[in-house]
């Protein structure tokens, strides 16, 4: 038992010093690891008020590197593994690239900020909480599934089955290429965005878009209390079967 624990202790020292410094923020010690190229499964297990700069996170033995963090910053850095953020709280990401290698990659979440980074893989966010995403750019099918307090701002996504059962979410400037979007979706607003997608807002509850164009088929059935304010709705048979529908000053185009 005493050898089992010395060896895991050396493995996380081993693992939080090689190439770490230390420094003082507002009377805070942030680890600082930087310029590092990291393979092995939970790379950064648990890591805790650090900021990981210019790394790379990559290989077929590779998971998990930042599960199970908190208060961390990952900077310029690159991900081409499964699972890289799980269970994390108060994270942000700054211009980092997750590639089509990164499956799941932030799951059960609470408190993430991402700005100017690339989302590429499958499943890119679930079941997490406090979500801001801005500037970035994300191919991702089924997106963002059981989310709740979400806002994105001035991003793409491409992928189909985006939002599933998420709610109070926010979304600006926002540019859409899916299929089955905002499937059961509450308390959802969307203002100067751009939406080309098959079968949106099917059974949502309280969606309001505001100046914006929404273009597919089948749009909205079985929705309940939608609001379009200014919109441009482009598609075959949109709002069937829906309930305390709003439309403000909307212009429809090819409708049926």
């Amino acid at each position: 038992l005493v050898f089992t624990f010395y060896y895991f202790s050396v493995i996380l020292y081993t693992r939080y010093n090689v190439g770490c410094i230390t420094q003082n923020e507002g009377g805070i010690k942030m680890k600082i690891i930087e310029n590092q190229n990291f393979q092995q499964e939970r790379a950064l297990y648990a890591l805790t008020n650090a900021k990981v700069n210019n790394c790379r996170f990559e290989g077929e033995d590779g998971e998990s590197p930042l599960k199970e963090t908190y208060d961390i910053q990952v900077n310029n850095s690159f991900f081409a593994l499964r699972y890289p953020f799980w269970h994390n709280r108060n994270t942000t990401l700054n211009n980092v690239e997750m590639t089509e290698l990164c499956r799941a990659a932030l799951w059960y979440d609470q408190d993430v900020k991402i700005n100017h980074s690339l989302l590429h893989g499958i499943k890119a966010l679930r079941e997490c909480q406090d979500i801001v995403i801005n500037h970035s750019d994300i191919i991702s099918p089924e997106f963002g599934w059981f989310c709740n307090d979400l806002k994105i701002n001035d991003t793409s996504l491409i992928g189909e089955y985006p939002f599933l059962h998420s709610s109070n979410m926010a979304l600006s400037n926002f540019k859409l290429q899916g299929k089955y979007s905002f499937q059961y979706v509450k308390d959802l607003i969307i203002r100067d965005s751009y939406l080309d997608t098959k079968d949106a807002f099917w059974h949502s509850q309280n969606v309001t878009v505001y100046d914006s164009v929404i273009k597919g088929e089948y749009l909205a059935w079985y929705s309940e209390g939608l609001k379009l304010v200014r919109c441009k709705i482009i598609g075959t048979q949109p709002l069937c079967y829906a309930s305390n529908l709003i439309l403000e000053d909307c212009e429809m185009v090819d409708t049926d």
